[in-house]
């Protein structure tokens, strides 16, 4: 087999007259006459081969002229200057071996202006360049969440995605066929992480999480992966505090870190500062309704609501003491409000709406046995979620932050589906 001395991003700092040896796929070949360009792709990026005539070896000059757009190939050449290539430099070809032919590529003009097309062949769009570097975004995007957890001396854990009771409403639920029993996907890890928190103070998670919500809107998906946090000792303030800071820790980091990837995009990340903006529910419901949307007190927001709510910032927003009824069972209930709970979602500016949301949680037995009560749900199917609350459950709270929502934000991006490898929605379970 053979093997590389550099990566495409390497080969691209060596000085003129360097030897490499390359792998990769060709994602664009040009002839004019016996001169043969082509754009090597690798995982690291882009650099141009040129071949020719009488100055290649006839063997490599031939292949490469007649190479398929996509094969696979080995390189062996010299790095030269050249202004005019992309990244200033080229590779001239002295050997050429193509490892894994392709067929003609299926994606052409007229498909790309077809987004079901686009969709249907996503196992190969996602070779694109622009698709390419909003995934790489996407994966820095999680490193740096965890970067910054660890570095504050949080734990990792590995909860189960197959469950037995909801945690945001069983509505939502994806039933799956257990040995004879109904188990579901999982919706959240919360309940687990509350769990741990007695065991390790402070805990998070990055995992996938799954909603049956029959929604076609451009910022929902059935499958989509969640960042969260649940943490001992902690009020609805001090969690605000912990998501204003790993926003700004993450969009701070990928600004830079991120710079190859969004030239690609042509976007720039703009890192918001702390303090963010702070509402209440009720000055939410005023914001909608004055733009010409009505939600009734009680209901939740809705993306119609958040979209007009958030296009009034330029920062995320903090909404605040959400109604119980609009919350789910384990929320605390606001001392000076009863009607509302200690919760808050954190609104994304510009229309974007939603990325993550949170609260406290009740950490006393009685009063959550009497809230489950009020709700709907057999406590029986909660015992050992209730049970936590006889052994030393302090007060605690959480949050949970979208991964593709907060991407589709950073990012500008009109569809949360760009932002998933292989988005699954409503209508879409292919390929």
């Amino acid at each position: 087999m053979e093997t590389r001395s550099h990566t495409a991003s390497e080969a691209l700092k060596l000085p003129s007259g360097a030897s490499v040896r390359l792998l990769g796929w060709v994602s664009l070949r040009h002839v004019i006459g016996g001169l043969v360009f082509l754009r090597l792709r690798d995982g690291s990026g882009y650099i141009q081969l040129a071949a020719k005539k009488g100055k290649s070896p006839d063997p490599a000059w031939k292949l490469a002229r007649e190479v398929a757009v996509e094969s696979a190939v080995y390189v062996e050449g010299l790095v030269r200057d050249d202004p005019r290539a992309p990244g200033g430099k080229e590779v001239s070809v002295r050997e050429f071996k193509v490892i894994a032919p392709s067929e003609q590529w299926p994606i052409t003009r007229s498909a790309l202006k077809s987004t079901k097309l686009l969709y249907d062949l996503r196992h190969l769009t996602i070779r694109g360049p622009k698709t390419s570097a909003i995934l790489k975004i996407r994966s820095k995007l999680i490193r740096s969440a965890m970067e910054y957890f660890f570095g504050r001396g949080y734990v990792l854990i590995q909860p189960p995605l197959i469950v037995k009771a909801a945690v945001e409403g069983g509505a939502t639920l994806f039933p799956v066929q257990y040995f004879g029993e109904t188990a579901y996907l999982s919706q959240s890890a919360q309940l687990y992480e509350e769990a741990a928190i007695c065991s390790f103070d402070r805990v998070f998670i990055a995992q996938p999480a799954f909603r049956a919500e029959r929604s076609k809107t451009s910022r929902h998906l059935t499958e989509f992966w969640m960042v969260e946090a649940e943490l001992a000792f902690c009020d609805l303030d001090g969690l605000m505090q912990v998501e204003e800071e790993l926003v700004h820790a993450v969009t701070s980091d990928l600004s830079e870190s991120c710079k190859p990837e969004l030239q690609v995009l042509g976007r720039s990340i703009k890192v918001p500062e702390p303090p963010f903006p702070k509402i209440t529910y009720d000055e939410a419901l005023e914001i909608a309704g004055s733009k010409g949307v009505k939600v009734d007190w009680g209901d939740d927001l809705g993306t119609d609501a958040e979209r007009l709510v958030s296009m009034q910032f330029e920062k995320p927003v903090f909404v605040t003491g959400y109604p119980v009824k609009a919350r789910s069972f384990y929320h605390v209930s606001d001392p000076s409000r009863p009607e509302a709970t200690m919760s808050a979602d954190l609104l994304a500016p510009q229309g974007y709406g939603e990325i993550a949301t949170g609260g406290q949680r009740i950490h006393d037995y009685e009063t959550l046995r009497k809230k489950v009560i009020e709700f709907g749900i057999d406590p029986a199917s909660l015992g050992w979620y209730l049970e936590l609350r006889r052994y030393g459950l302090p007060p605690h709270a959480g949050f949970g932050i979208g991964v593709e929502r907060m991407l589709r934000w950073m990012l500008g991006l009109k569809h949360i589906r760009a932002t998933s490898i292989f988005p699954r929605t409503m209508n879409r379970l292919y390929p």
